[in-house]
């Protein structure tokens, strides 16, 4: 299950789902235009080149058959000698070089410029969605459209379009050409070549298929190697190494096997198709013997080697579109969704949403979105005065974090109210709402930069002495200092080559330099031990003066100064005071957790 759950790295475009070619699709993909809209000059100027292209392309048969005629026993000269001809020929050859030339450069210009414009547009989309938006949705799907996705459109601007449009032009010419050369011998061509076409567009189908599935397989073995490395640890330890090689042989076996059988597939295909065209140009001679010159048969074969060509390749180029016309659909799906309101990142905090620091909650009730019938919080109210130290205990599943996420609105509540300093939470702005609050969670991301990088993410514009004194106040300074590179120390991906209680000082500091007036620490030290512990504690108090904080705790020995701790079970407010308050209720929540954690504590 896991291997069909894993992250589409391993994918491959001609995977994509296609979509049929109807009205409906065909409108969506004009979004593509709006991005080429800046770049109209060089896609007109593309289009020209194309034209031009095809032109030239379709003027070299011509001059063969001049060619031909001028050295045969009752030479042509019309057009000059051999030599002559042979000039004009390179001469085309040369311009038609420089026209490919521009058409390619064009349209890979415009369409580069297009997709990068677009690119950036759906990372701005997705990074400003609510948090619902990513709950619902793999990492891997996210990555697919702004990938893959994106990766088929940009095919289709840079190639597909031209491709298809200079198909176009080439069959309309060739067939005029064809027409005006032998009538005749054009109604032969047509009647043979239709036959082939259709019989060769069926059997590519088949082959696709056959191929898609090879690719699958292929996925399949590239995810094996992607979670065996990402849990390397966990594979030593069990000493799964060579059941790890073993499962990687079976797949590659597998896809071995459908590849072969692929290739033979593709090696009739092949046979069929060269016996298809050359069976046809066959007859075509063999027909026009009795009916025109060399010169004019050449061509006429020529003329349609190019059409049959053009044919054949519209196939494949159907296929491209469909997969273009399924990328676009998942693309205006996304683009569809409704983002948070986000401000821009100059935009300068507003005084009249400046926090003291004072929070309430009055009867807030929230279930998430995937499960409106399993409601979370259940008539929830706390007041929260500037610079208190809230803490907010209970079992698991008792809603804890789900006030985290009230808090920093990722979420809206179902009902009842959230206030910041007695104004209703969505009459602030968004922008300015967050960046006057700090999250410290459990499990923290760290960038894969630098410690120095790491920490100016809480405020880029710091300078190198704020940085520092963050640290310092975060207890970290003293062992970032005792890596050789110091503050340009690299954390590797996730902050892999730190401790946890490293990893959270880093994370405090952040938080620091930030210089939140709300603070919520969502279970910051419940995962390390009791040296660690020790100083991310200290660490966290210098944080948490004079700030309003909001402490998730599941190790109560840390919230005891406290000034007060809301104890919840089952999404409601149970219990309310302060340590000594709660502590000496009878049958109290608080109380029996207390008790419990003091005997696991002493069976350590």
């Amino acid at each position: 299950m896991a291997r069909r759950n894993a992250d589409s790295s391993g994918s491959h475009k001609d995977q994509a789902p296609k979509a049929k070619i109807n009205r409906q699709n065909l409108r969506d993909a004009l979004m593509i235009f709006s991005y080429v809209k800046p770049y109209r000059g060089k896609f007109i100027a593309g289009l020209i080149f194309i034209g031009l292209s095809s032109l030239t392309t379709m003027a070299f048969p011509y001059l063969l058959k001049q060619l031909i005629n001028s050295a045969g026993p009752t030479p042509d000269t019309s057009w000059g000698g051999p030599g002559t001809i042979v000039g004009w020929m390179f001469a085309v050859l040369v311009v038609q070089m420089v026209f490919s030339f521009l058409r390619v450069y064009l349209f890979t210009a415009v369409g580069e410029n297009a997709v990068a414009d677009m690119r950036r547009g759906i990372y701005r989309k997705m990074i400003t969605m609510p948090m619902d938006f990513f709950a619902q949705r793999r990492v891997g799907e996210l990555s697919s459209r702004i990938s893959s996705d994106l990766s088929q459109i940009q095919d289709a601007v840079t190639s597909v379009l031209a491709e298809i449009l200079r198909g176009l032009l080439v069959l309309i010419i060739g067939i005029g050409l064809i027409l005006f050369i032998s009538q005749k011998l054009t109604l032969v061509m047509l009647s043979v070549l239709p036959v082939i076409i259709v019989v060769a567009i069926v059997f590519g189908k088949f082959i696709r298929r056959y191929s898609r599935q090879t690719q699958d397989q292929l996925a399949d073995s590239s995810t094996i190697v992607q979670e065996t490395l990402q849990g390397i640890s966990n594979v030593k330890s069990f000493t799964n190494e060579w059941f790890e090689i073993s499962r990687y042989s079976r797949s590659l076996d597998q896809v071995v096997k459908m590849a072969v059988k692929s290739g033979q597939y593709r090696g009739l295909f092949v046979s069929f198709l060269l016996f298809s065209l050359f069976g046809t140009i066959t007859l075509v001679i063999w027909y026009g013997t009795s009916h025109l010159d060399f010169g004019n048969l050449t061509a006429f074969v020529v003329y349609t080697a190019f059409v049959g060509g053009s044919m054949a390749g519209f196939a494949d180029l159907y296929g491209q579109l469909q997969k273009t016309l399924g990328a676009t659909q998942r693309v205006r799906e996304l683009l569809r969704e409704i983002p948070e309101e986000v401000e821009t990142v100059e935009t300068q905090p507003d005084p009249k949403h400046t926090l003291q620091g004072q929070v309430a909650l009055y009867n807030v009730a929230f279930s998430y979105p995937s499960r409106p019938d399993m409601p979370v919080l259940n008539g929830v109210t706390l007041l929260a005065k500037p610079g208190e130290r809230v803490a907010i205990v209970g079992h698991s599943g008792a809603g804890k974090s789900t006030i985290a996420g009230l808090l920093l609105r990722y979420y809206e509540p179902s009902a009842g109210q959230l206030l910041f300093d007695g104004k209703a939470a969505n009459s602030i702005p968004l922008t300015q709402l967050r960046q006057q609050m700090a999250l410290v969670p459990q499990d923290i991301l760290l960038f894969g930069g630098t410690i120095r990088e790491n920490i100016l993410y809480g405020k880029p514009n710091a300078t190198m002495e704020e940085v520092e004194q963050a640290a310092r106040l975060a207890n970290a300074h003293e062992f970032i200092q005792g890596f050789p590179e110091g503050y340009d120390t690299v954390v590797g991906e996730r902050g892999v080559k730190l401790s946890g209680g490293q990893r959270q000082r880093i994370a405090i500091a952040r938080a620091i330099l930030k210089n939140p007036v709300i603070l919520i620490l969502d279970e910051a030290t419940s995962s390390l031990d009791a040296a660690s512990e020790s100083l991310v504690q200290d660490a966290l108090d210098n944080l948490m003066k004079d700030r309003t904080s909001f402490i998730i705790a599941h190790r109560l020995s840390t919230i005891r100064t406290a000034d007060k701790i809301v104890v919840l079970d089952k999404g409601e407010v149970k219990e309310f005071g302060t340590h000594q308050e709660l502590i000496s209720m009878p049958d109290g929540i608080y109380k029996e957790l207390n008790r419990l954690q003091l005997e696991i504590t002493g069976v350590e």
